[in-house]
């Protein structure tokens, strides 16, 4: 923590619970003016998670679009 974090850290408790909770307030209305902007998660390729291909070997999904059709007539006809 850097000389200038404990000089803030230190006026801050000083001050009485009302004027911390307008400091609080007001850091919060910075942040959103300013959107703050908080580091970029990496993200990862879509392949690389689990449920990519989970109904590979399954052979009644091969044709997507007739399995959705047959689905279709038999909940609904």
């Amino acid at each position: 923590m850097s000389q200038q974090d404990m000089q803030f850290e230190g006026r801050f408790r000083a001050l009485p619970p009302e004027a911390q909770r307008q400091v609080l307030a007001f850091l919060t209305f910075l942040e959103r003016h300013y959107r703050v902007a908080r580091p970029a998660r990496p993200k990862k390729p879509l392949r690389s998670y689990a449920f990519v291909g989970l109904w590979r070997e399954r052979e009644e999904i091969q044709d997507s679009n007739r399995w959705v059709r047959h689905l279709r007539r038999q909940e609904w006809e």
